[in-house]
């Protein structure tokens, strides 16, 4: 193992404490054409993170939050401002928990963070996509706990959710995603943070993904594409790697588009080569940096560091490695400026229909709570609260082999969408018994079910009247709900006012898998430091740091 002394890594954190600027300084990285920029000088920003993210070896739940533990954030900054980190990415964030002191603290550092909205108990799952309330509600949580920090580069609305060409159908109910969180960013009048896709490289489906994401008007195109790329395995060149055809592939691509992650492990220890090629004159006019995975050392052997059960951190070769490129780099600098004067990108087209690509440019209805409750008040033959929903699926299979579902089902290949398609399971089940009820004349053995559904009264506000009359009893009528904030605001998909009377929905979890690449891994207000006491700030987390270090 290469060690790393004590010397190195202090000189390192105090060259970068000469340029850290105060919490409430550190400017939003806004997007002009495919670029990033720092908002307050108008110069380019590249992207040099690391992924991280522990495995929940010990923990309870399905993740750990690696932002709600502030010591551990702190110690771990020491080692990441050592090798000129300026972004992490996090998987999955616990909206319960407090971020405040790490983020402020990560502020400090000049570290900005892009985190996915999704985690693995709630996230659009490939096999059996929906856009649905509650995965709305789990994207907006994590959108009102971070939108404040400035230091909030972007968010993920999807990681590799389409990773072939078997569904491609699946980027549909993504780009919803990207659309709805967008229009409700507009309607809160948080600060413009752009929302993006994580994709896996597929090279067969890769470029008509990238277009997709990146088509369209405004409101509903991705502000920015992530590919997770590990195709540069040992010694290699930009030729020999992949990365030119890859370079060609996207040079025309109309958003900023970075490695989402990066660092192939077939030959070991990585020597981080093709650093210096992703930050060259041949690659960042398209491309905008990457994020090495990952920080934390598991079982699959992706770690820069190792951290033991009492928490000391030791560096592996694969960080001295990259720390010694990361430092060489050097690269060109565009000014928004003359982005805005060149109109270096045009809008991306649309791919169109193949027979390896088939998502449909129209896209699911946006998720309103209004529309589902008016629904499910209209009812009269409904599933019984103490059904278990681990026995819904077969009641679905019953019912709708007696009557037509489309009402409550969606298809992201030929865009059609059900009236009903984003509201819960509970509620699309009681729809489709009360079909069926309907449809035997409303005897009151066709609302039985095997003792799954009961009668109860229906009844229809006024409010609700258009709503069901463009939905139609079937549910086949259409309907493009709105993005409602906590205020009872109701705004279209387009960020503008609308009628209002919702509220926001209450989230339980839609089932799917997230957090990494699938084939290799399982808000506060900003506070001003003064310099004294920002300096003191990082000189503590760097002393707690520097205590863990290896020598």
């Amino acid at each position: 193992m290469m060690g790393v002394t004590l010397k190195s890594v202090l000189v390192s954190a105090l060259v970068g404490l000469t340029s850290i600027v105060k919490a409430a300084d550190l400017p939003a990285i806004e997007v002009v054409g495919n670029k990033f920029f720092y908002s307050n000088n108008g110069s380019q920003f590249y992207i040099k993170g690391i992924a991280y993210q522990q495995n929940p070896e010990n923990s309870t739940g399905t993740f750990v939050d690696p932002l709600a533990n502030a010591e551990t954030c702190k110690r771990d900054i020491a080692y990441l401002s050592a090798i000129d980190t300026n972004v992490i990415r996090v998987y999955a964030l616990d909206v319960n928990e407090d971020h405040t002191e790490c983020m402020q603290a990560l502020a400090d550092a000049g570290i900005y963070i892009i985190a996915d909205l999704s985690q693995p108990d709630e996230s659009i799952n490939r096999k059996d996509p929906q856009w649905t309330l509650d995965l709305f509600q789990r994207y907006t949580d994590v959108v009102d706990k971070f939108h404040n920090y400035t230091n909030v580069l972007g968010f993920f609305a999807g990681n590799e959710v389409t990773n072939d060409d078997t569904n491609t159908a699946a980027s549909a109910y993504v780009k919803a995603a990207i659309r709805d969180t967008k229009a409700y960013i507009k309607a809160k009048n948080y600060r413009s943070i752009p929302v993006g896709y994580s994709s896996n490289d597929d090279d067969i489906i890769r470029v008509a993904l990238a277009d997709y994401f990146a088509c369209g008007n405004q409101d509903e195109r991705a502000d920015f594409f992530g590919i997770n790329m590990y195709e540069w395995c040992g010694t290699q060149t930009y030729q020999s790697s992949g990365y030119q055809n890859a370079t060609e592939d996207y040079k025309n691509l109309g958003i900023p588009i970075f490695f989402s992650e990066y660092g192939c492990n077939q030959v070991q220890p990585r020597r981080f080569e093709e650093v210096s090629t992703l930050f060259g004159s041949q690659m960042t006019d398209v491309w905008s940096g990457g994020i090495v995975y990952m920080y934390f050392e598991e079982e699959n052997n992706y770690g820069l560091v190792s951290v033991d059960s009492n928490g000391k951190v030791s560096t592996l070769d694969d960080y001295n490695y990259y720390k010694s490129e990361i430092k060489k780099i050097s690269p060109s600098s565009a000014s928004i400026n003359s982005q805005n004067a060149t109109g270096a990108s045009s809008p991306t087209s649309c791919p169109t229909a193949t027979d390896v690509w088939a998502a449909s440019t129209e896209l699911p209805p946006t998720p309103d709570k209004d529309i589902c409750d008016c629904m499910q008040s209209s009812l009269k033959c409904v599933v019984k609260d103490s059904v278990d929903d681990e026995d819904y699926a077969d009641l679905y299979d019953y019912v709708c082999a007696k009557v037509d579902c489309s009402g409550i089902s969606s298809n992201g290949t030929t865009g059609k969408y059900g009236a009903y398609s984003p509201c819960s399971p509970k509620e699309k089940l009681s729809f489709v018994f009360n079909l069926y009820y309907l449809d035997q004349g409303e005897s009151s053995s066709a609302c039985d079910f095997s003792g799954s559904a009961s009668l109860k009264s229906a009844s229809t506000a006024s409010s609700c009247s258009a709503y069901l009359s463009s939905a139609g009893v079937s549910g086949l009528g259409s309907i493009q709900g709105s993005v409602r904030t906590d205020t009872s605001e109701a705004t279209g998909s387009n960020g503008k006012s609308g009628s209002s009377s919702g509220s926001s929905s209450t989230s339980s979890g839609s089932s799917s898998s997230s957090s990494g690449s699938s084939d290799k891994k399982s808000a506060a207000s900003s506070v001003t430091l003064t310099a004294f006491t920002k300096a003191g700030v990082i000189g503590l987390s760097m002393i707690v740091g520097f205590g863990m270090i290896m020598i």
